[in-house]
């Protein structure tokens, strides 16, 4: 068995483990909605368009903007097109669908990587609060994409994995940035 057969040997396990053992009728109301808040990142989106407003917040707001970018750019827009894997529910056809058949690829999961980014961005900014509540939805989020079938468990791992390093390099461009032009307007107000 070679290594990418493994992969989705464990992968289906997983999904079907879900599927078969913690479908209840509550969470089959509960995750779909879950799961539509942060369709498209719009969920994200608005709540850094929200920060915007705040004098105190508006740096962490670019740092979401930037990471919520890069998952865009790099994630939906290069990885789903170079990997192009199809969808678990394409492969298992016999699975009972709680939400619409989607059109694009699974890998990465775009709903998992904009949680995981906005969420690794409040962390970061040492916006604690926010951070952990935007960390749990986050798991919620990456949990409802396995629960509704519609992505592998490696496309949530990834999507996670890659959220929190596109948060981390959005913080770090926005500090250095940040840090330059306060240098350079002190060397200016000294001149």
């Amino acid at each position: 068995m070679g290594f990418i057969e493994f992969i989705n040997r464990v992968d289906f396990a997983i999904l079907d483990f879900i599927n078969n053992h913690l479908h209840v009728g509550i969470l089959d109301k509960i995750l779909p909605a879950v799961s539509r808040l942060a369709d498209k990142g719009l969920f994200w989106i608005f709540l850094a368009i929200m920060f915007l407003f705040d004098k105190s917040t508006r740096k962490t707001a670019i740092k979401m903007g930037i990471a919520l970018a890069l998952g865009l750019a790099i994630g939906n827009g290069l990885l789903k097109n170079i990997v192009q894997r199809v969808r678990p529910y394409d492969v298992n056809t016999s699975v009972n669908l709680l939400i619409e058949r989607l059109s694009d690829w699974s890998f990465p999961s775009g709903h998992t990587l904009a949680s995981f980014e906005a969420a690794g961005v409040l962390m970061i900014c040492e916006r604690k609060r926010f951070g952990i509540i935007a960390l749990v939805y986050a798991i919620l989020i990456a949990f409802s994409r396995l629960y509704l079938y519609v992505h592998y468990p490696t496309d949530v791992l990834a999507s996670v994995v890659l959220g929190l390093l596109f948060a981390f390099i959005a913080c770090k461009v926005v500090d250095l940035v940040a840090g330059l032009f306060e240098k350079r307007s002190r060397n200016k107000s000294k001149a």
